[in-house]
Order: structure tokens, then sequence, then C-alpha cells
């Protein structure tokens, strides 16, 4: 019987090792930063607390564009630390997105907290500059400017994996594997890790272009006002940039499941033609689907529309259900050892799978009418992002700090995975109700007969908070472990014995 084992060659970088740990160390460390903010928001709608309409909105500005850009951070880290292991990266350029990251940050929070600003993360043109004195001009350059920063960092991130994949496989077809897709298999394809990386690269890199450009043309709107700007062009580049790039983050840490799971199973994860086409696939559809989000919209080209509904319905096929089948196959009778690692990998393909279905019934054109606007959204990306996105970055980061793979978790771990896995349930679903019950997002101020699903929902929030910071304790308290990835690291292919 064959069995699928992997070889390894020693190739230690401490500077890689530095900056990945230095990564999740900011992502873990923001991340439960945006976590109370989330609870706060809640609080005030639960009425437990009283911090003003004014507070709320700023706290839901940051909130959103903290989650998303921490969440990007994470996803890069788990794609840059496995990637390298195939390709010649920069850990230079690596630390320099970290930089520019944080000096977007700081921006931001001097936008918000100082300046006021609170126009949301989506800053819906021609919002930033028509605050009626809420805010300065100021101030909305400084958040626009912390995303552009944040931006240009992410951009230099991925023309380097982009310089990498080229100077490795020649070109982005044969990285995403098209001679096997579309010729013979020879079983050559590239390995999971670089089809999903090259199509991150090639999304996220045209996402940031168009970002980029929208937010420059803002900027300067902002001090001439005579620079014109189509609204429903920028509201449109807006939603391309932005969906791209939240859509990305899960993209990049699923990398984990591809690279850890087979670890555990003793069984490789093959880039076989169905892999293969949906990667692709999915390639193309990410770019096209962002209009969804735009059906109550009724100046938005209606062939635009109905193409965001068709996209959305097929997005949710290829690489969710290939990578779902896969790591089942995986995984069964495998005999794996289930730990915090595997485990947490695993319920994260649940947590994406679960958080596609709300986001697979409000992409019906008759239901987004009427659920939209409401926390059904809410409940949506929160399931995507925590039950799936996030938990993806805590196996990885169980994986990292283990200090060998047959050490066994303590109960305070197994207590935290599944407080985290109930409470994160319970808060999302709290959301889930109350969209169905049409409590209007968005709000600071709720009605009296909404305010229990709002209590729910934070006492939930509480717990997630709770059993997050467990899992950030451990792999703090376990730093100084992470390091087997990085004197030893396993060479591109498995071998068979």
């Amino acid at each position: 019987m064959n069995v699928a084992t992997y070889t390894y060659e020693h190739t230690p970088d401490h500077g890689a090792k530095a900056g990945v740990l230095a990564y999740l160390a900011t992502s873990a460390a923001v991340l439960l930063l945006m976590m109370v903010f989330g609870l706060l928001m809640r609080l005030e709608q639960a009425q437990w607390i009283s911090i003003g309409a004014d507070r709320f909105y700023e706290l839901m500005t940051l909130h959103g564009a903290g989650m998303v850009g921490i969440a990007a951070i994470a996803g890069a880290s788990v794609m840059w630390h496995f990637l390298r292991q195939y390709v010649d990266l920069s850990s230079r350029i690596f630390i320099a997105n970290l930089v520019l990251f944080l000096a977007g940050v700081v921006m931001i929070l001097g936008s918000v907290l100082i300046g006021h600003f609170h126009g949301a993360w989506t800053f819906l043109f021609p919002l930033p500059g028509k605050s009626m004195g809420m805010w300065s001009p100021g101030a909305a350059a400084l958040f626009m400017g912390g995303l552009l920063v944040i931006g240009v960092g992410f951009l230099l991130l991925h023309l380097d994996i982009a310089r990498a994949i080229v100077a490795r496989y020649g070109n982005f077809a044969r990285a995403l594997g098209w001679p096997q897709l579309f010729g013979h298999d020879d079983g050559k394809a590239p390995p999971p890790t670089v089809v999903a990386s090259a199509m991150v690269t090639v999304v996220n890199v045209i996402g940031l272009v168009v970002g980029a450009s929208i937010l420059t043309m803002m900027l300067v709107n902002l001090y001439v006002p005579g620079f014109d700007i189509d609204p429903l062009l920028a509201k449109g580049m807006i939603y391309f940039f932005g969906h791209i790039f939240i859509n990305a983050t899960i993209y990049m840490a699923v990398i984990a499941v591809y690279e850890i799971l087979p670890r555990y199973t003793q069984r490789p994860w093959k880039s076989n033609k169905v892999f293969l086409a949906s990667w692709t696939a999915s390639t193309l559809m990410v770019m096209f689907i962002f209009p969804h989000h735009l059906l109550m919209d009724f100046a938005f080209p209606k062939w635009m529309l109905v193409m965001g509904h068709i996209i959305g319905y097929l997005n949710t096929v290829p690489i969710l259900v290939v990578t779902g089948y896969g790591a089942l196959m995986i995984v069964y009778r495998s005999g794996i050892r289930w730990d915090m690692a595997s485990k947490l990998l695993f319920l994260s393909l649940f947590g994406w799978a679960a958080g596609a279905m709300p986001a697979f019934i409000d992409g019906t054109i008759t239901v987004n009418y009427v659920m939209h606007n409401t926390l059904w959204v809410p409940g949506h990306f929160h399931t995507y992002l925590l039950l799936g996105m996030v938990a993806m970055v805590f196996g990885f980061m169980y994986y990292l700090g283990k200090p060998d793979h047959e050490a066994d978790d303590r109960l305070i771990d197994r207590i935290a995975f599944w407080l985290f896995t109930a409470s994160v349930l319970g808060f999302t679903l709290s959301f889930l109700y109350s969209g169905k019950e049409s409590v209007a997002r968005r709000y600071a101020a709720h009605l009296p007969e909404w305010v229990p699903y709002d209590r729910i929902g934070a006492v939930f929030a509480m717990l997630v908070i709770a059993s997050s910071l467990l899992f950030v304790g451990r792999f703090f308290s376990r730093i100084g472990l992470a390091r087997h990835d990085y004197q030893r690291a396993p060479v591109a292919r498995p071998a068979t014995a």
C-alpha cells in the first residue's frame, strides 16, 4: 500500500519566522480590539450602556475597516508562510507591508477618534466630503489616506508574490495549472498553495488598483471640488475593490487547510482537474459578483444586477464545495489525531459553508428587497469570518505554537474550542434571527421590540471574546515554540513510499 509521506530540507530563515509571528501577533491584538468595539455597539443597541449615536458610528467605522484589514493581514501570514516553501519570496517586502499597515491603522484611528470621521468603512462618495460639519475634510482625508497606505503595502506584497511565481513557473497560466486543466493531466500541476496564491494575487492586484484609483480621486475631490466624480461609478469601484479584498482573505487563509490537514492524515491534497477548474472559475467570478450587494440600487445598470444575481449563485459552488469534499475525503478513515489545530481547521470549513448559505439566500432578488438592509447580512459575514476565516487563523496559530505533533491539548484548550464554537453560533444566529424579524442594520438606536435580540447577541459576543482571548493567550504563551516549520520546511512535492 502506498502511503504519502513528506520529505524535508533544512531551510532556516529567522527573518521569515519573526515576520510571520509579528503578523499573527498584530492580527491577534487588533482582532480582540475590534471584537471589543463590536461588543460596545451591541451593548448600545441593547440599551445596557449609553455611548451616543456619534460614538456608535465611529466605532462602526473602525470595526468595519479594522476587521477587513486585520483579516487580510492574518490571511496574508498564512499564505506567505506556506508559499515561501515553493517560491522565493522577499522577507523585506513582507515586513514592509506590515509596517505600512500599522502606519495606515494609526492614520485611521486618528481620523476617527480625534477627527470624529464616521462615514463607515465603505466611505461612499460624496459622504466623506459632505459631513454637514460632523467631521472636517482633513479627518476624511486622513481616513482615506490610511486606507490608501494599507492598500499600497498589500499591492507591494502581491507584486512580490507575482514576481516569485513567474520566476518559478514562467507565467500565471502555468501557476493556475491551465496546461493540466485544459490539456493532459500529467500529474505535475502546481500544488494547491501555489494555485490559491496565484488566484489571490491576480484578483487582489486588480482590486487594489481600482480601490487606490477611487481613493485618489476622492482625495483630490475633497480639496478640488471642481474635480467631479460620477457617484455611481465611485460606488461601483468601491464595492468592486471591497468585495474582492474581503473575499481574498479566506482564499488566503484556506491554504492552511490545504497544507496542514495533509500533514495530519499523511495524504496529499492533489491539484486535479476539478480542483484547478474550481480555482480558475472563482478567479473570474469573484471579480464580477459584487453587484449582488447592489440589487436594491435602481440606478445601477440592470445587466450588472442580473450578472451579480447569477454569479452570486454560481460562486458558492467551486472552491467551497471542492474544498469541503476534499477535506472530507482526506480525513475519512485516515486515523487522524484530532487536536486543536486540526479541529479548528475542520470547523472552519463548516463555518465557511454555513456563512455562505445566508448570502446565497440574500442574493435572490425578491429576498434581497426585504432582507438586505437588515441584520441578516451582518449574520452572514460574521459567520463567514468568525467561524470560517478566523477559525482557520486560530488553527494555524495552534499549529505553529505546538511544541511537537504528539503534545496533548490542555483542558483549557478544549473548553475554549467548544466555547468558541457555541458562542459564535449563538452570536451569528442572533443576527440572522434579528434579520428575519426585520431589525434594521447600521442603526445606533433600536425599537423596544428589537432590544431582546440585541441583549442575546451581546451576551454571546462576550463569550466569543472570552474564548478568543483564551486562544490568543495560549498562542502568546507558546510563541517561542513556533519554530518547527522554519527549521524544517517541507519541499514542494510529497513522496510516496
